[in-house]
């Protein structure tokens, strides 16, 4: 397949790019997972896979999320230059007023159908996409409270199938805290890889404000945080299968922990990000077991 040219408006294949295909389906899935194994049936007793309203709630939701990838990526373009030259699709793959037409339209139709669902869940997404602007504009350049943002919001993605439906909420809770801590780690992962475009166009993320070093501690601090959350909730839903799926987990997490350790090269966080996108894999499957 032939790279889209500079003067190139639009093109399907630059748009599943930008919008990153491969997470939305994951985050699609996910919700999916939540609904149909932990909250499996709606309050009135029909199972929560005859109502449409679910199928709104989803696709409402990575809607937000596309639309959020694509405005990351239109104030990140110079960033990206050194970062990940190869991959930049803004001013190259689709014109930046094209990119930005689509971020408009795409907040649009996912507050809408969110509001379909329901009027809180309408203005709980209006705050999402206000949120991801706000990120893509200002807070990623700061320490820690960019990913902060992000790791709520991937959270916020699970949790908001229990708020909906009012329906295994403490037990929908827990996997909505396993995705904030995962994907916080990841973000903050992210920005040791990318800590060279960053710190030559001024942003102040934790690699480059407390550097290397400090911020891997900042990491396993947060992994010690967060395995002591999920025992917590674990023992209140007091579920003897929870804790051996969560055990293999945990596992796996060690060793992602070892990783990160040892790790002091780009491409050794680049394979990390990813890890750690298999650990949230395996997280959601483990919902087929309860």
């Amino acid at each position: 397949m032939t790279k889209p040219s500079a003067e190139t408006a639009f093109s399907f294949s630059a748009f599943f790019k930008i919008i990153r295909s491969d997470n939305l389906l994951m985050m699609a899935f996910a919700q999916l997972m939540t609904a149909y194994f932990l909250v499996e049936e709606t309050k009135s007793g029909i199972p929560v896979f005859s109502d449409y309203k679910l199928y709104l709630l989803i696709f409402s939701t990575i809607t937000i999320a596309a639309s959020g990838y694509i405005i990351n990526d239109y104030y990140d373009v110079k960033i990206d230059y050194i970062n990940k030259p190869d991959e930049v699709i803004v001013g190259k793959g689709m014109r930046r007023r094209v990119v930005m037409f689509l971020h408009s339209i795409l907040n649009f139709v996912g507050i809408g159908l969110a509001c379909l669902v329901n009027l809180k869940v309408g203005a709980i997404h209006f705050i999402a996409a206000f949120i991801l602007w706000l990120y893509s504009n200002n807070l990623k350049r700061l320490p820690f409270v960019g990913n902060l943002a992000v790791g709520l919001l991937t959270g916020l993605s699970i949790w908001i199938i229990g708020f909906y439906y009012q329906q295994s909420q403490l037990l929908v809770l827990t996997y909505a805290i396993f995705a904030f801590f995962i994907n916080l780690i990841r973000e903050i992962i992210k920005d040791i890889e990318d800590r060279e475009g960053d710190r030559k166009h001024g942003c102040k993320t934790l690699p480059i404000v407390l550097g290397f070093r400090k911020t891997k501690n900042i990491i396993f601090i947060l992994a010690g945080i967060f395995v002591c959350s999920i025992l917590t909730v674990a023992f209140k839903i007091n579920d003897t299968l929870l804790y051996i799926y969560f055990g293999a987990i945990g596992v796996l997490f060690l060793f992602f922990m070892y990783k990160i350790y040892y790790a002091d090269r780009k491409k050794h966080f680049t394979q990390l990000s990813k890890m750690s996108k298999v650990l949230m894999l395996t997280g959601v499957l483990s919902m087929a077991f309860l």
